[in-house]
């Protein structure tokens, strides 16, 4: 049921959680390639990475470039995508709407492009972890944008579980996370809003990588999801 000798791609795979998935992956023996929109987070992301994984140059905006992308890296076991710009926090009323939708162009619309070029080669028993979180079941002021992509991820997860089958098709739910996602916020806010997370929640403390890339682990070795929500969230949704 473990990693080793598979074959995972990882779109979104230089930073934050899709990098501590790429590095879990690899510490069981799995091959992994990483793919990000900026040369410069490929190169970083492979010195962080064993001897032997790949990385390449990816706009998942780019329908031409990630139909060639999956051409050019061939069979694989498991498709992971963690891409995405940072998080998009503003009034309802104030939305900038064509950066609205550059946001869900991303988030969504790469994910729904990797999945539909990269299935037809996953191998046999492999599966797509896709990305969303817990924006869609506890939506907070200044969060719409956010909230209708969670939405929309957790609907197309279980579509994709039906359509796809036998490939295995999950979503990860993280709750607030210390990534690179929050880096438009200003220092101070973003300060307090780790403080704050963590004072409320029931584990004390905010997320790392580490910990949300856990359950796309267990979700590539585990044959017996398809369809499913993994909130990891430390307690976020109870409080």
């Amino acid at each position: 049921m473990g990693l080793r000798g598979q074959r995972i791609v990882v779109v979104g795979g230089t930073s934050g959680i899709g990098l501590a998935v790429a590095e879990g992956a690899a510490r069981e023996g799995a091959e992994v390639v990483v793919a990000s929109r900026r040369r410069e987070s490929v190169d970083a992301a492979l010195k962080r990475l064993p001897l032997g994984a790949e990385g390449r140059t990816l706009d998942a905006t780019d329908e031409v470039a990630v139909r060639a992308f999956f051409e050019r890296i061939g069979g694989f076991d498991h498709l992971v995508y963690t891409a995405g710009e940072s998080l998009l926090m503003e009034s309802f009323l104030k939305s900038d709407l064509p950066r609205a939708k550059r946001f869900l162009d991303t988030r969504l619309w790469g994910a729904y492009t990797a999945v539909k070029h990269g299935a037809p080669s996953i191998r046999k028993g492999g599966s797509v972890v896709l990305t969303t979180g817990i924006a869609g079941q506890r939506p907070l002021p200044g969060t719409t944008v956010a909230a209708s992509l969670c939405g929309a991820m957790e609907s197309l997860t279980r579509a994709l579980a039906l359509e796809l089958a036998p490939i295995r098709v999950n979503v990860v739910s993280p709750g607030v996370v210390h990534t690179e996602l929050w880096r438009d916020m200003t220092e101070e806010d973003r300060r307090g809003l780790f403080e704050s997370s963590a004072a409320a929640l029931p584990v004390g403390r905010v997320g790392t990588p580490e910990d949300v890339a856990e359950a796309y682990l267990y979700l590539m070795r585990g044959g017996y999801s398809t369809g499913s929500v993994v909130v990891v969230d430390g307690g976020g949704l109870l409080v």
